[in-house]
């Protein structure tokens, strides 16, 4: 606990860490969810796909195809104004329904899931579905284990974000680090369901751009952008794992964005029950309150990039790790 508690003195003094939470324990997922199914069995009757996902991705590409097309010979002012007030709510939707679906949370054939995150992943610009899928099932099996969970920020991102300039600067990059870091930090060799991702998603890019002009595909990749930067939804990359309180290290957000983002504010009920879809995780946290209601949560998540900002002792070091075990190689 030597580093972990060096770190907690640190933040006492109004320093920002320069090192991360360590944590000589196994992530609190696991026992969790083995005590709560003891207790509380009937929470196994949530298990299972959402039968309306389909539907609702559907109508998002739909919607967020038709906008671009709608923009094509639209000035650029408009186009950007549009792209942060509602295109980023919807391609970060998709962006989230492509994790439900990284779960297998529309199908119970896996295939399916994946033809539809591929779906999903058109109006989002740049491919990127199937190859979050591979990385964000070892972020559940291996919270927190050093060169493993891919969601933790790099050592070079925590040296060089010291201060609330920097952090600012991170926050609104942090997409670009989300989808980058993985890529240097422990590549995968592609396979034949991300050369399809790609595919699809160049031909879609160009159909785009061949019938309406580069206008049409830049209020896309606008949208994806600034929906993954200083935005409202994009806080959900920091309220879910940065430790504000060293005892805890997932944080639940309560407030009403969930309904846009499939729920995934409901993070410590979801990484407990990642077969549960979104939309049923309330009801995790009503039948076993005593197992919820005693941990931080948050109601903002605009308030969340404020804090993680303007906090002097907060910044990429605020995680928690732990070492990689054998069980783990």
């Amino acid at each position: 606990m030597g580093a972990a508690m060096e770190d907690v003195r640190e933040e006492e003094e109004g320093r920002m860490a320069t090192d991360f939470f360590w944590s000589y324990t196994d992530e609190p997922h696991a026992s969790r969810r083995r005590e709560i199914l003891a207790k509380h069995p009937q929470i196994k009757e949530l298990f299972g796909p959402d039968p309306l996902a389909l539907l609702k991705i559907a109508a998002v590409v739909l919607l967020q195809l038709w906008t671009a097309t709608f923009l094509k010979d639209a000035s650029w002012v408009k186009i950007l104004t549009i792209a942060y007030f509602f295109g980023s709510f919807l391609n970060h939707n998709l962006f989230l329904a492509i994790h439900e679906l990284s779960h297998n949370l529309a199908f119970t054939t896996p295939s399916y899931n994946r033809w539809l995150g591929i779906f999903a992943n058109l109006p989002v610009g740049v491919p990127m579905s199937i190859t979050f899928q591979k990385y964000h099932l070892e972020h559940h099996r291996f919270q927190g284990v050093d060169g493993i969970d891919m969601d933790i920020p790099s050592q070079a991102e925590a040296h060089a974000v010291k201060n609330t300039l920097s952090k600012a600067i991170w926050v609104v990059l942090q997409l670009f680090f989300y989808a980058l870091r993985p890529l240097f930090l422990k590549p995968k060799p592609p396979g034949l369901w991300e050369f399809t991702n790609l595919v699809i998603q160049i031909a879609l890019d160009a159909s785009m751009v061949y019938f309406f002009g580069w206008k049409s595909l830049a209020y896309l990749i606008l949208s994806t952008f600034v929906g993954g930067g200083m935005h409202p939804m994009a806080a959900h990359f920091i309220s879910e794992h940065y430790v504000f309180n060293p005892d805890q290290e997932t944080y639940s957000y309560y407030g009403p964005l969930n309904l846009m983002t499939w729920h995934v504010g409901y993070h410590n009920e979801h990484h407990d029950f990642p077969r549960i879809p979104g939309y049923r995780l309330h009801k995790v946290r009503e039948i076993a309150p005593e197992y919820y209601n005693n941990l931080k949560s948050y109601k903002s998540w605009s308030q969340v990039i404020y804090m993680y900002i303007m906090d002097q002792t907060v910044g990429p070091f605020s995680r928690m790790k732990r070492k990689a075990s054998k069980k783990d190689s």
